[in-house]
């Protein structure tokens, strides 16, 4: 059966998190599809990876033998993370927009995640992997909007992700999600409701899709 890599990294619990709820919906899809399946799941909020350190990141660059101890132990980590990522038939990763960025939690797993001659490179490790980025943020950054240029979100995770890892990316944006929290937000409520309904369906059909496509 398919192994499914789930990545969280919203510091929001449960249901009060746009990306946790829409990517649990996705996962709750894919297991029913998948009773046997394996599910690989990384809440980086909760247990975070260290960021990256100079042993880990130059220890991927050396060969075994010429690896100090310190440089052993850091890359380590690094080889069960990617092998993970390897592993996986699918990826999901939630994505949520912290200041106009990735959480740093989700930087310092893709550091480490990332390595020219493996993940990286002419031909990646994990290769096609179809992977489903739940990227919520408070208000909107769609093309004709004010801070359209604001949007380092897609487009950075479009170009680590896919362009330099190879995976087969799709985005699910659930977005102004603070319109019922920010009374100057209250008359967008109405946009963010149909974001949010339109976000879980595109998280369910993408979950059956993949499923049919691995059952076949």
């Amino acid at each position: 059966m398919a192994t499914l890599l789930h990545i969280d990294s919203s510091v929001f619990p449960g249901e009060t998190s746009s990306t946790r709820s829409v990517a649990d919906a996705f996962r709750a899809t894919w297991e029913e599809r998948h009773p046997q399946g394996a599910v690989i799941y990384r809440d980086l909020a909760a247990h975070p990876v260290p960021h990256i350190t100079a042993d880990a990141w130059s220890a991927g660059y050396a060969a075994a033998s010429e690896r100090t101890p310190a440089q052993s132990a850091a890359f380590a980590l690094r080889v069960e993370l990617m092998e993970e990522l390897e592993r996986a038939d699918a990826v999901l990763i939630g994505a949520p927009m912290y200041n106009f960025s990735i959480p740093s939690t989700l930087k310092a797993w893709l550091d480490n995640v990332l390595l020219l001659g493996r993940t990286a490179g002419e031909t990646p490790s994990a290769e096609g992997t179809p992977t489903v980025v739940v990227a919520s943020r408070g208000g909107s950054y769609t093309p004709g909007t004010p801070r359209e240029g604001y949007e380092f979100v897609q487009n950075y995770l479009e170009a680590v992700l896919g362009g330099t890892m190879g995976l087969d990316v799709d985005f699910i944006v659930p977005e102004l999600t603070m319109a019922r929290r920010n009374p100057a937000l209250s008359a967008l409520v109405p946009l963010y409701e149909a974001s949010r309904e339109r976000a879980f369906g595109e998280a369910v059909g993408r979950a059956k899709e993949l499923a049919e496509r691995f059952a076949a």
